[in-house]
């Protein structure tokens, strides 16, 4: 009978650990891919949202309460999205006309802003301002004069992965004007998986809220689900079963139980 030799994995092989680099390259791109995603959605509601704040003021007479009401009713309905505050709202309706300004510099990334629909969208995904995340949105708008000169910034961030940061620091320093350059053409491409503006997208807090999704998930709102439908099944069985509660402290010879109430 011949032996069945084990093979033992050489960790040290050279073709593993090539195909291991590129595998975590891939599970990067993956999931930058899935952020730049959400991003893009969560830009493409905001557009469409200060497309609609914009038509509804100029035709409806709701008066200047409108917005704070909005975010009331908003934050009432999703407590856990902190992008319906007052003062992001406002935020949102102007990034939308500030880009509406002037839309002959923008055609090609946006095409026919003057003529929103849900058509423009669509082609809105190939557009570098729905590439970056929220923040950095806020402040190029903020601190550039001119869609073209905001456009050259928004590109630039993408191209070298800037973080928030250094954005701000190349916009203080008048990069645009050193340069002497606008641009005129995008190559939709994601940024380099190592570079802050990466990083950021993957942690931003706004896509986080947009989800609904904690950044910290704890063993309590699990619980707390739990219990929630345990309830009510035993609840729904009638008599014959004694229901004292959740987290009920009980003495047992002398000696409480535990409680994380």
């Amino acid at each position: 009978m011949s032996e069945i030799k084990k093979q033992k994995l050489n960790i040290n092989n050279s073709a593993y650990k090539q195909w291991l680099v590129e595998l975590k390259a891939k599970v990067r791109s993956a999931q930058l891919k899935a952020a730049v995603k959400v991003n893009i959605e969560l830009l493409k509601f905001y557009w469409e949202l200060g497309s609609e704040i914009v038509e509804k003021q100029k035709n409806s007479s709701w008066g200047d309460g409108f917005l704070k009401q909005l975010s009331k009713d908003l934050t009432a309905e999703f407590p856990d999205i902190k992008g319906f505050s007052y003062r992001n709202i406002r935020a949102i309706k102007q990034w939308y006309l500030f880009w509406n300004q002037d839309n002959t510099n923008w055609q090609q990334a946006v095409a026919n802003l003057d003529e929103f629909s849900k058509q423009v969208v669509s082609q809105m995904e190939e557009s570098p301002i729905f590439q970056i995340p929220w923040g950095h949105n806020l402040v190029i708008i903020s601190k550039t004069s001119s869609t073209e000169e905001a456009q050259f910034y928004v590109q630039k961030t993408v191209e070298n992965g800037w973080s928030r940061n250094v954005l701000v620091h190349q916009i203080e320093s008048d990069l645009f004007n050193r340069s002497g350059k606008a641009i005129s053409n995008f190559n939709q491409t994601l940024p380099d998986a190592q570079s802050d503006l990466a990083q950021q997208t993957l942690k931003d807090p706004y896509n986080f809220d947009f989800l609904v999704i904690r950044e910290k998930y704890d063993e309590r709102e699990l619980e707390n689900a739990l219990i929630k439908n345990i309830t009510n099944f035993l609840l729904e069985l009638g008599e014959g079963f004694s229901y004292v509660g959740k987290q009920y402290k009980l003495t047992i010879d002398n000696v409480k139980g535990s409680s994380d109430e």
